[in-house]
């Protein structure tokens, strides 16, 4: 191990960042013509081996590794670490649980979030057998384990065992952080190995975390220990007792047939199998099904909690080596809610994993709680005492609930803990590896008390640290920066200098949830690089809307539409309407009064520990108000502060030239096409008639028909049905909005009921089309809001489907399988650059997982979806690909695309024939996004901060 090592909290993240202010976009530069699209000044071609030579190794040189030989020269090629003082940090993700999806996505936070000149980060992945693999900075932007798992063999080192694992590990890298999330994550697996070899590593030690991670064991040791626990009933392999059950219930007052509980399993971390039973039956059924389904052996069945309010608090250990000394942060309240047809009704409405982990208007969470102070305070003790009497460490997430005095089954608890007046506390899951995605608990609670992202996990990552004496830091100097202190008039004047950039997000479209996704990304990148001032904006949603025209409903937006600028923590929300929300709480001043309160009482427990710590550099987050603007009024601001727009608001006026109209006419820099490209690529019809004629140079259109909405609703169907099929020569339709975002009110109809049910969606006005509703299953079907005024139907493209097998145990066995009868194939490709002159990046192919067609939200959320990139040659052949993505940029030429975008299509897969399906001006900038991987397969490689930062210079550069 390595003497001696500190890292800076508030460090800045990248070196290549900085760097890369002045870019040439080597990426693309496939001959000189090609650099001067991208960039005001050409560079040398020897300024531009350098540049890609140092980017390699900032990047390590594992960016897009081809056989073994490139992982291990990755790590060979930074070997000299420790003479530069730099702490070597061991990133493992995934893991056998079902929620190795989750921990790739925190894997990816943890990666942007803690890189630096001090810090050096490898990547680890373990699959669902327990295979261990070291893997490419590049595989951990990865939308899903999917994307990577059948082809590690050839994209990945491989350990023979998990021994070979940690002797790599304990020569390789100085401290373990581990975010696997479940199975062995959380229940002690990979801590104990890391024991066993005496390797340093982040969190929880094993046996602690067996006993906290099984929800019956833990149970039992909170009782033990005078905590008000849930009455339960363990289910243990097949020894399933009927009659036992019974008696349980009855000791309960639960009625043996109705009584509601909750059925999960005891060691599968806080969201997965857990469900709702009504009775003995049905408990032993849904115990049954976890048991068969291979989720757990050991069942739980609880009382369902009624009428309580259900929290969770992060706790951080601010105290030094093994001296616990906790700290818990403002707590937040899960609240669940029921919005439109779909949930109105829903009586097991439980937090369950797709509440979790997906932007669902179904789950609003407040930071702090709408609690009384009593209760809070009762929270913030119970989650600390819990935390030093289960013996965890560095970091941890308690779940619990409020339940009111009145509740039955705990008027019994006598003067265990959690008794107040406001009523009764109870802890019930402890969560060792919190998710560390953007807005997850740990990052919203961090947030409100002053640490960044960044901050909370270097003071995480430097705590664990202190445990190890070959670690420890020492003569460490404390160098402000800007993000942290904005008290000093010299500071001042240096903000002054930096470049504004205004990053607006959100609208009243079905794809909202998204664009805050993308909002939050972009922010959160940009805000890497020391040269900006960044500010994230919301697009306020409305809370209805009036069936006007559309022409009406555009000057409608500009005079009443309202844009907030946001403080750090109030856009760490999973919902547009969540952020509004805390934007009205944060000004109201009884609630900001209180919140200002708890944040100074944390901050003060804070800093009795951290201030112990020379390596602590301090909070670097103020508590900042939100301020309100009219559209109008935001353009003007962001014209006074000669502010460049980064637009990532999907649909609406994000997309249809409004936005773009406002901010031409005030001269203000702006990402992303023009008003008039984006005016006519929101319009699908409006993009097949600019299209129309390159059908000798490789691009075809599909045959369409416009119809409008009134004009269906008074049409027999059974007429409308014959007709459409009669004018588009398919048995089988696809309808989709003429003017909206990419992803709302597309459907496949296959027969006159499917069509019947459309229509009456759009005269009922339905948010949603609920799942398998059509004769061809398929999952939710967000619709536009308002529906739309014109609708267009096209032939439905059959393509062969790409399966991704079940995992070989044959080697080198071929995981893809396609028929390939067709020919045809669906990819989405993103295209960059400046007008007249956009480049193609590779294209990506979408992969089918299962049967089902991913909704809006999981369409865009990590851990769902197989992309890749590029296509198997398999599928396509390298002649075919260039073949595609000439194609691809004369479709961005012809309509006139700049910055960047995202188009959708057909390829045929011997020819490289392109059928158009749309373009999306602004395309999704998620976490995960498929352009992300994209600019990763370029050579050399482009990272997120990069990639963001190189679509802002090509706004700012737009003007001049």
């Amino acid at each position: 191990m390595a003497s001696s090592f500190s890292i800076n909290p508030i460090a800045p993240r990248s070196k290549y960042l900085r760097r890369n202010n002045n870019h040439s976009f080597p990426a693309f530069a496939s001959s000189v013509e090609t650099k001067n699209h991208f960039s005001k000044k050409s560079s040398s071609s020897s300024s531009n081996s350098k540049l890609s030579c140092e980017r390699s190794r900032e990047f390590g040189g594992i960016v897009k590794a081809s056989s073994v030989e490139e992982v291990v020269n990755d790590h060979h090629e930074i070997d000299d670490v420790e003479s530069k003082k730099v702490l070597r940090v061991g990133l493992i993700c995934g893991g056998p649980s079902a929620e190795r999806g989750i921990s790739l996505n925190s894997a990816r936070s943890v990666l942007d979030h803690i890189q630096g000149d001090d810090l050096d980060v490898r990547c680890y992945y373990i699959d669902s057998n327990l295979n261990a693999f070291a893997i490419s900075t590049a595989q951990v932007y990865s939308n899903t384990p999917a994307d990577f798992d059948f082809k590690l063999e050839s994209l990945a080192q491989g350990f023979r065992s998990l021994s070979d694992f940690t002797e790599h590990l304990a020569s390789s890298v100085d401290i373990v952080f581990p975010v696997i999330h479940g199975r062995f994550g959380e229940d002690g697996g990979i801590q104990e190995l890391m024991e066993r070899s005496n390797i340093p590593f982040v969190g929880t030690g094993s046996t602690q975390c067996q006993k906290a991670f099984d929800k019956y064991d833990a149970s039992v040791e909170l009782d033990r220990q005078g905590f008000v626990t849930v009455p339960n009933f363990l289910i243990q392999g097949n020894e399933m007792d009927e009659s036992e059950l019974s008696k349980w219930f009855e000791q309960n007052l639960l009625d043996i047939k109705s009584g509601k509980v909750v059925v999960k399993p005891t060691r599968a971390g806080s969201s997965i199998g857990v469900t709702v039973a009504y009775g003995v039956t049905d408990s032993l059924k849904k115990a049954n099904r976890i048991i068969s389904e291979g989720i757990d052996d050991k069942v739980l069945i609880e009382i369902f909690l009624e009428g309580g309010s259900e929290f969770t608090a992060i706790v951080l250990d601010v105290g030094s080596g093994f001296d616990c000394q906790p700290v818990v942060l403002l707590p937040t309240e899960v609240e669940l809610q029921s919005h439109g047809t779909v949930d109105v009704g829903e009586k097991d409405a439980i937090f369950n994993y797709r509440r979790k982990y997906l932007p669902t208007r179904q789950v609003a969470y407040y930071t702090p709680p709408r609690f009384s102070m009593d209760v809070i305070s009762k929270i913030r003790e119970g989650a600390s005492l819990l935390f030093q009497r289960l013996g965890l460490r560095d970091f941890a997430r308690i779940d619990g609930w409020l339940l009111p005095p009145s509740t039955k089954a705990f008027t019994a608890a006598g003067n265990k803990f959690g008794r107040t007046d406001s009523g009764t506390v109870i802890f019930t899951d402890i969560n060792l590896i919190s998710g560390m995605e953007q807005t997850s608990f740990l990052f919203q609670q961090a947030s409100k008390v002053g640490f960044s992202h960044s901050n909370i996990l270097r003071t995480i990552i430097q705590h664990a640290c202190l445990r190890f004496p070959d670690l420890l830091s020492h003569n460490i100097i404390s160098i402000p920066s800007r993000r942290r202190s904005k008290s000093s008039s010299a500071t001042e004047a240096v903000i002054k200098q930096h470049k504004k950039v205004y990053i607006i997000f959100g609208g009243d479209t079905s794809e909202r949830q998204v664009s805050l996704m993308s909002g939050t990304n972009v922010w959160l990148n940009l805000k890497a690089s020391d040269d900006l001032e960044v500010t994230p904006c919301l697009l306020a949603p409305e809370t209805s809307y009036s069936d006007v025209s559309d022409s009406a409903n555009h000057e409608l937006d500009k005079k009443s539409k309202t844009v907030w600028t946001l403080p750090y923590s109030l856009l760490l929300r999973h919902t547009t309407e969540e952020v509004l929300d805390a934007c009205l709480e944060a000004i109201e001043p009884n609630r900001a009064a209180l919140t200002s309160l708890l944040r100074n009482l944390v901050m003060d427990d804070l800093t009795r520990g951290l201030r112990k710590h020379s390596w602590f550099n301090g909070f670097d987050i103020s508590d900042e108000l939100p301020k309100k603007f009219s559209l109008e009024q935001w353009v003007k601001l962001a014209k006074e502060s000669q502010a460049t727009v980064f637009i990532a608001v999907h649909g609406g006026i994000g997309e249809d030239g409004t936005l773009q109209s406002l901010l031409e006419a005030e001269g203000i820099s702006f990402t992303g096409p023009g008003a008039m490209a984006s005016k006519t690529c929101m319009d699908k019809f409006a993009t097949s008639l600019a299209l129309r004629h390159l059908t000798d140079f490789g691009v075809l259109t599909i045959n369409k028909d416009v119809k409008k909405k009134e004009d269906l609703l008074k049409m027999s169907i059974s007429d409308l049905w014959h007709d459409l099929k009669s004018k588009l020569h398919s048995d089988t339709l696809c309808v989709k909005p003429a003017r909206d975002g990419c992803s709302t009110g597309v459907a496949r109809l296959c027969c006159e009921r499917d069509l019947a049910f459309y229509v009456n969606a759009l005269q009922d006005c339905l948010p949603r089309i609920p799942p398998n509703s059509l004769s061809k299953a398929h999952g939710m079907i967000e619709m536009p809001n308002p529906p739309p005024e014109l609708l267009i139907f096209e032939p439905f493209i059959e393509t062969d489907d790409i399966v991704v097998a079940s995992k070989s145990s044959i080697e080198n066995a071929h995981n893809l399988l396609w028929k390939g009868d067709s020919r045809w194939v669906e990819v989405t490709v993103g295209v960059v650059g400046k007008r007249g002159s956009m480049r193609s990046l590779t294209p990506s192919v979408t992969v089918k997982e299962s049967g089902g067609i991913l909704s809006l939200e999981e369409k865009f959320q990590g851990g769902t979806g197989i992309n890749l990139t590029p296509p198997p040659p398999s599928i396509m052949s390298s002649a075919t690909l260039e073949r595609c993505k000439k194609h691809i940029e004369l479709i961005a030429n012809t309509l006139q695309l700049e910055g960047f975008s995202r188009i959708d299509a057909f390829v045929h897969a011997d020819t490289g024939e392109v059928l158009i399906i749309e373009v999306n001006t602004v395309p999704g900038m998620t976490p995960s996004t498929v352009l992300i991987h994209q600019a990763l397969s370029e050579q050399p490689p482009l990272y997120p901060q990069q990639f963001f930062r190189t679509l802002l210079d090509l706004a700012s550069e737009r003007s001049t």
